[in-house]
């Protein structure tokens, strides 16, 4: 039987964040997926499984892949909700229900630049998320820029990273109160993780869960910063803190989250009942861990390549089938996508070169199957679409038997038997990247 407080949540999509917490300070274990991916398959598979829930569904872009120059994806915010509205559309999901998201906002794509140039970059990219209609900011200032003296191996000063932080949020509330799209003014994160997104291959250990007192610093300093800029509104639409909660993967590792090593911070959130922590990299976790992360406060839990992992399991595994459909002459021309999508990443390297390491055969073994998933930024190239229109175009065509179905995506092969899915290379793409959402809807619903 689904409590009141729970109906409330899941109807009320403009407030669902503050719900949340709100629920979270009366130890109610309530969380959010936070879908990092500009992956139209990835989307669409998370818009579908939130519709199958009666959920919102909460979607990021990083200030590295979406912002006032491109990005890596060559997108504006704008554009990003553009393409997450027509993918909505496409699929008659309520635009109502979506909750976008801004990550790491602040001056990390021009840190190489003096400090002054750096942080306008980054004030001028959190008002253009703002402006676009993302409402959940996370504000990053904690990375050196290009005339900070200091070393450079030790985490820049709090003093600093949290003054820079209020004027981030100051531009912020500008864009609102000038007039973004959103009829809510924006809530906020702040805080980073350690170490960096994405990983590293040096690690052999668990990382170190933040330390209890460097958080309480965070906290108390940025609330004084806030106040220092007459943004005590803002702060009280600050949400949530970035802590490292000891996970992390590298290219074939997955640490674990060990919710004993976690209980210190846990125990000091009670004196902020406004905020909760926003796990990073929680990528591969295990469905219990997931749910110990929101059991320990731990309410927003970010993932994003293990979501394009399993695309591309999907695609590697459409791909066999479809040479055994050319053996049965089902097909006349195969795409041989995998063996492009090689092809490619091996002519331009600038994605996967500092994360895969060693001799030829273990880098083209991790081309295809690390963990870090560095495929995913050569899906949109043109010869991988061109392969990849012909893969979809020759398994309908040869409208794929039940049993091939069934040898590569067995338990989506119950459901096509039972006629709940179609026997469609795109509906087994977005219902094999849903399982990985499974997890994340285990561990953040009650």
């Amino acid at each position: 039987m689904v409590s009141y407080e729970r109906k409330e949540i899941m109807e009320a999509d403009q407030n669902f964040l503050q719900k949340m917490v709100h629920l979270q300070s009366k130890n109610i274990a309530q969380g959010i997926c936070s879908i990092c991916s500009a992956n139209s398959y990835v989307i669409e598979a998370g818009m579908e499984k939130a519709a199958s829930r009666g959920m919102p569904v909460l979607i990021e872009s990083t200030s590295n892949q979406v912002n006032q120059l491109g990005g890596y994806t060559g997108m504006a915010p704008a554009d990003f909700r553009t393409m997450v509205i027509q993918i909505a559309e496409k699929i008659a999901f309520p635009k109502e229900k979506i909750i976008l998201g801004g990550d790491h906002l602040g001056p990390n794509p021009w840190k190489d630049k003096p400090a002054e140039v750096a942080l306008q970059m980054g004030c001028d990219l959190v008002k253009e998320y703002v402006r676009a209609g993302f409402s959940k900011i996370h504000l990053d200032a904690s990375m050196f820029l290009g005339d900070d003296t200091g070393d450079r191996n030790e985490p820049l000063p709090t003093s600093i990273t949290t003054e820079r932080t209020a004027i981030l949020a100051k531009s912020a509330e500008e864009a609102y109160r000038g007039g973004g799209r959103e009829k809510t003014p924006p809530v906020y994160v702040i805080g980073t993780e350690v170490p960096s997104p994405g990983g590293s291959e040096e690690l052999r250990h668990a990382p170190a869960v933040t330390r209890m007192a460097d958080l309480e610093e965070t906290i108390l300093l940025t609330k004084e910063a806030f106040a220092r800029h007459n943004l005590g509104g803002a702060w009280e639409r600050v949400i949530a803190v970035v802590v490292q909660p000891g996970v992390e993967f590298t290219g074939d590792k997955v640490f674990d989250y060990d919710r004993e090593k976690f209980q210190e911070l846990k125990v000091l959130l009670a004196k902020f009942p406004q905020l909760v922590f926003e796990g990073h990299s929680t990528d591969y976790q295990k469905a219990e861990k997931l749910k110990e992360m929101v059991e320990d406060k731990i309410a927003i839990l970010k993932v994003g390549p293990a979501l394009t992992f399993a695309l591309r399991e999907a695609l590697f595994m459409l791909d066999l089938m479809e040479g055994e459909l050319l053996k049965a002459n089902k097909i006349k021309e195969q795409s041989h996508l995998v063996a492009v999508l090689e092809e490619v990443m091996l002519q331009d390297p600038k994605y996967w070169i500092r994360y895969y390491r060693g001799d030829e055969v273990t880098k083209r073994f991790a081309l295809k199957y690390s963990l870090y998933d560095r495929c995913r930024y050569y899906w949109t190239h043109p010869r991988v679409q061109k392969a990849l229109g012909l893969l979809l175009v020759n398994l309908r065509s040869a409208e794929i038997p039940f049993s091939l179905i069934s040898q590569f995506f067995p338990t989506q092969a119950k459901r096509v038997r039972g006629e709940i899915l179609a026997a469609d290379p795109v509906v087994l793409i977005k219902d094999w990247i849903g399982q990985v959402l499974d997890d994340y809807y285990y561990a953040t619903e009650q």
